[in-house]
């Protein structure tokens, strides 16, 4: 577990919550096995591969849309790999879970009157596919894909076209995410409480988050 956080958030002091889906509120487990495991086994049938050789082909093609939409977009791996993702994700939907408590944190800060939004980067199909496994949609008052807005959470554009839709006070704002490139642009654009998940897969040990402060879960930072 990590250490607490280096400044506890000061609830009287926050008006809006801004909330990652993948790896803050929904366990990264899935995301992890989906692109690392299933669709590689996929690729590599299609394609008359050894699974470790289809794996070793496509990470350096995945880590070069690294911090783009299209790193996001199923469409779009859908075209480049030649092969039915949307289908394979909805058939490994039974996997999509929340994080240890991850609801309980979202419905107090609601029961607070906090202003709740999920913010992600994942594309409206993939976004609307989980919340039809989960029903998590009602629990926020805005949900926002990354995608109509033209640019990933990693740019500080994003949060520019975001402020024009959603008008929060970027200094009584709180944000979580579990990627540092998201949470540093979110730092520029000057939120000004701003906490990292070092645990987004529970099956995975925590990584050391320096940078921000840092807790494993979301209910670390429970009112």
């Amino acid at each position: 577990m990590q250490s607490a956080p280096q400044t506890r958030p000061d609830w009287a002091a926050i008006d809006t919550v801004l909330l990652d889906m993948d790896g803050t509120i929904l366990d990264l487990r899935f995301d992890n096995y989906f692109w690392n495991e299933l669709v590689p086994a996929h690729y590599a049938h299609v394609n008359g591969l050894a699974v470790e050789d289809a794996k070793a082909r496509l990470v350096p093609v995945f880590r070069a849309k690294q911090g783009t939409l299209d790193w996001y977009s199923v469409a779009y791996w859908s075209r480049e790999l030649a092969l039915d993702l949307a289908t394979l994700k909805h058939e490994a939907r039974e996997h999509i879970a929340w994080l240890p408590e991850a609801e309980a944190f979202v419905l107090r800060l609601r029961a607070l009157g906090k202003r709740l939004a999920l913010v992600t980067n994942a594309h409206p199909d993939t976004l609307a596919l989980k919340d039809r496994q989960l029903d998590f949609h009602g629990h926020f008052d805005a949900v926002y894909s990354s995608h109509p807005f033209g640019a990933p959470k990693e740019d500080i554009e994003f949060w520019a076209r975001l402020s024009t839709v959603e008008h929060f006070d970027p200094a009584r704002t709180l944000f979580v995410d579990d990627s540092l490139p998201v949470l540093r642009a979110a730092r520029a654009h000057g939120v000004r409480w701003i906490y990292a998940i070092a645990r987004p897969d529970s099956t995975r040990p925590a990584r050391p988050m320096d940078e921000f402060p840092a807790v494993d879960a979301l209910r670390e930072l429970m009112p």
